[in-house]
């Protein structure tokens, strides 16, 4: 059994962290570190100059050692790995996040950017993400059997695991596909809409659309046709 701290960057109250303590329990002692509020698309950043608070909350997961962080997911990680798990974790699971962590979208994640900050501790590290307001059906449908597959399955130096789940019903779902590469097909096309104007001030809202379709073999492909998405992402070299 596994000594697991997770951590997420939607936040201590997210249901996704309750759903992804309740399949850890089936691995090991748990413990959780995660935001005290909403922490999405922080990346790595990570808080260096002045000090972050962790106390202890209230988690609706029995037997589960909860804290949350004034930090950020990075922070979470970090901390939890050091100073808060007796001994330090042995694993580190992020997430479940909402919405997926593929092709352009990792570079912003505080979901992976927090999963990364355990592989430089050189801890094995998986991340989960599933699409954002979609079923849960596929995820409850696999977690444990990719868990169990990850859990020990190699890791090079600075890489973690990163799956994401369709959001689809369990009976339109393919199944799982291995070895996804990180799309570089197109993904996101970012524009700006001027919302307000104040003399000389304009205020810009940023206007995203989608283009959903990526080659063969990638996490972007896997999850538009409906497959779980199952590959590795690296850091640095």
């Amino acid at each position: 059994m596994y000594k697991i701290l997770i951590a997420n960057d939607d936040g201590i109250t997210s249901e996704g962290l309750v759903r992804l303590a309740r399949t850890a329990k089936k691995f090991g002692e748990v413990w959780v570190v995660a935001p005290e509020s909403q922490r999405s698309a922080m990346s790595h950043y990570s808080t260096f100059w002045d000090g972050v608070d962790v106390w202890p909350v209230d988690f609706p997961v029995s037997d589960v050692h909860a804290f949350a962080c004034s930090g950020t997911p990075a922070d979470c990680v970090r901390l939890g790995a050091i100073a808060v798990v007796p001994g330090g974790p042995d694993r580190i699971f992020c997430g479940i996040n909402i919405g997926y962590n593929i092709a352009s979208d990792i570079q912003y994640s505080a979901t992976v950017g927090a999963a990364l900050e355990g592989a430089g501790l050189k801890i094995h590290t998986i991340a989960f993400s599933e699409e954002y307001d979609g079923l849960h059906e596929v995820t409850e449908k696999y977690i444990d059997q990719i868990t169990s597959e990850l859990i020990s399955s190699p890791l090079g130096k600075n890489e973690v695991w990163n799956v994401n789940f369709p959001g689809c019903a369990l009976s339109e779902c393919n199944g799982i596909l291995y070895d996804c590469k990180v799309s570089d097909d197109d993904f996101d096309i970012v524009g700006y809409n001027v919302t307000a104007k104040d003399g000389d001030k304009i205020t810009y809202q940023v206007d995203y659309k989608r283009t959903w379709k990526g080659s063969e073999g990638t996490d972007l492909y896997a999850v538009v046709n409906k497959y779980v998405s199952v590959g590795k992402v690296k850091n640095i070299s």
